[in-house]
């Protein structure tokens, strides 16, 4: 049952909920010269992937029902708790979540994990592969693309630019990890449309994924070594580690390299060039070797 609220509707709570969120949170900031409470509506604007205009109108009540998406993306950029996630999809007019559905949403816990380590990528997946956040020195490692929300590893990995310059034993062992991953997301979530849409389109369209899939593991992925090699900084070894968040059921991959080897040594120069008054930015875009 979609339950409505007659005091305090979905435009609202949004506004309120934007006036609480302060500009640290989301690593913005504050600034001498910020005059409004909490978050501007530019600020919420480009953080969810909407823009400032369809925002004010759903805030004043010129637009209704926006999509179960655009409200994940708002609850996520809000740093919203589950419970009050799903109190937004209900003012919007959707049941919201269910637990046999892929959750979305990422707890602000995880939000603050990925923006207090300024040395150390972090990202955040969904139980898809699908990006949730990421940080910034993810982002210098890593390259844009791959920062994205929205970014599907598993769609990178069988039909990207993974297929053209990994090594093949690399390349075979990510993807059985991956989709044995998948395969336990899948039977948790049997009702999660998106999930199922993904694996028929996979396993109709990608002869690798296909086999791969047929091969029947089911594990999570935990961890695995990583070779990148950065445009500027050379070959770097890294481990990367994968981690879940029992809020959400969250993939929290994070890349740690060694006391004093060249990994720790690049990670300490991509976020130096950084910094704020940085005389040059860090390059992006490394590339993963077997």
């Amino acid at each position: 049952m979609v339950v409505t609220d007659p005091v305090d509707g979905f435009g609202p709570r949004l506004r309120r909920w934007r006036e609480r969120t302060q500009p640290e949170e989301l690593g913005l900031p504050r600034g001498s010269r910020r005059r409004v409470q909490g978050l501007r509506r530019e600020e919420l604007a480009a953080f969810s992937g909407v823009s400032v205009e369809y925002l004010t109108r759903l805030e004043q009540g010129g637009a209704s029902n926006p999509s179960p998406e655009v409200v994940a993306a708002l609850g996520r950029s809000l740093r919203l708790p589950r419970l009050e996630v799903e109190l937004l999809h209900q003012l919007a007019g959707h049941a919201g979540p269910s637990d046999l559905e892929v959750p979305r949403h990422l707890a602000p816990g995880v939000h603050r994990l990925i923006d207090r380590l300024p040395r150390t990528p972090v990202a955040a997946y969904d139980a898809t592969w699908t990006l949730l956040a990421a940080n910034e020195p993810w982002r210098w490692l890593r390259g844009d693309l791959p920062s994205r929300p929205g970014y599907n590893l598993v769609h990178e990995v069988f039909a990207g630019e993974h297929v053209e310059r990994e090594a093949l034993e690399y390349r075979d062992r990510l993807r059985r990890s991956l989709v044995a991953d998948l395969r336990v997301s899948a039977a948790r979530y049997p009702a999660d449309r998106g999930m199922q849409a993904m694996l028929q389109d996979l396993l109709a369209h990608d002869a690798a994924f296909a086999a791969t899939w047929a091969e029947g593991r089911a594990q999570h992925f935990a961890t695995e070594p990583k070779r990148l090699t950065h445009p500027e900084l050379g070959e770097l070894w890294f481990d990367c580690d994968v981690l879940s968040a029992a809020d959400g059921d969250t993939r929290i991959v994070i890349y740690t390299a060694a006391h004093d080897s060249p990994g720790e040594a690049a990670l300490g120069a991509l976020a130096d060039a950084g910094r704020p008054g940085s005389a040059r930015s860090p390059a992006t875009g490394a590339r993963e070797r077997s």
